[in-house]
């Protein structure tokens, strides 16, 4: 997914930010633990057959694509909120 090269309102250009794959590793520790988690609680509670967690792959993808822009705008307003900038070493 990508960002508009700037912002419509006040043209800030969000091409000077690199964001990377950080958000997508963020959002894979985040669903991952939901999707874990609901698993093991419907599996302990109803002890359902194993066909029955399938429902998980359409859960964990709906949750990541949809979580993906969310996370990608936060890491850039983190980004531009804080500053960040690429690492020097000092000398």
């Amino acid at each position: 997914m990508n960002f508009a090269p700037k912002c419509p309102n006040c043209g800030l250009d969000f091409d000077s930010f690199n964001v990377g794959d950080g958000p997508a590793a963020f959002l894979i520790f985040i669903v991952g633990t939901i999707v874990v988690v609901s698993a093991l609680v419907v599996d302990g509670a109803y002890a359902p057959p194993w066909w029955v967690h399938l429902v998980w792959i359409p859960v964990a993808t709906a949750l990541t694509l949809g979580g993906l822009r969310l996370s990608k705008a936060w890491l850039l307003t983190q980004e531009y909120r804080h500053r960040a900038r690429e690492g020097r070493i000092a000398k």
